[in-house]
């Protein structure tokens, strides 16, 4: 399943005072009496007049989950414009999907988890460059460019911060 959440907010308060590097939460959402924090990110490719198309992800955002999902399941021009056109998404490369009422069930296969799936319109957002792109608001954003995965940490809660290149560990995921 594609959560990485913490479901105590105590530990993420510990966290986020920097006694571990794992950056979380931008939302808490309560969903069955369990508090769920999402990493939120956009993930877009690089169009040949320097314009930026992007969907929203919202689980699981940071480098080392969404960077290495994308780096290993998202490696080709092809594969990345399929992604991103589906439009928003929960979760880029999980067994999860929405149905048409609003519930969920797991597939046999591993995939993204897009928000249309649900009934909601939520295409793809063209920005005009990078720093239209950047405006959005997210934790990380991705680009892809020349056949290569670039990932920024947006630095969302640190005002006066600009955007900060960060390296997608290396290796695959277990699923």
């Amino acid at each position: 399943m594609c959560r990485g959440a913490v479901h105590n907010l105590g530990q993420f308060l510990k966290w986020h005072r920097g006694a571990s590097p794992l950056p979380f939460l931008v939302y808490i959402k309560r969903v069955k009496q369990l508090t769920h924090m999402a990493t939120r990110s956009r993930i877009g490719i690089e169009l040949s007049d320097g314009s930026i198309l992007s969907a929203y992800h919202h689980w699981d955002g940071y480098p080392s989950w969404l960077g290495r999902a994308l780096t290993t399941h998202y490696n080709t021009k092809e594969k990345v414009a399929e992604l991103i056109d589906g439009g928003d998404m929960s979760c880029a490369w999980t067994k999860d999907r929405w149905t048409k009422d609003g519930g969920r069930q797991e597939t046999d296969t591993y995939g993204p988890e897009y928000y249309s799936d649900r009934g909601e319109d939520t295409p793809p957002t063209l920005s005009k460059d990078m720093d239209d792109f950047f405006s959005i608001g997210e934790e990380y954003s991705y680009i892809f460019r020349n056949g290569n995965w670039f990932a920024y940490d947006m630095h969302q809660f640190e005002d006066q911060v600009a955007p900060e290149p960060v390296e997608i560990p290396e290796g695959a995921l277990a699923c």
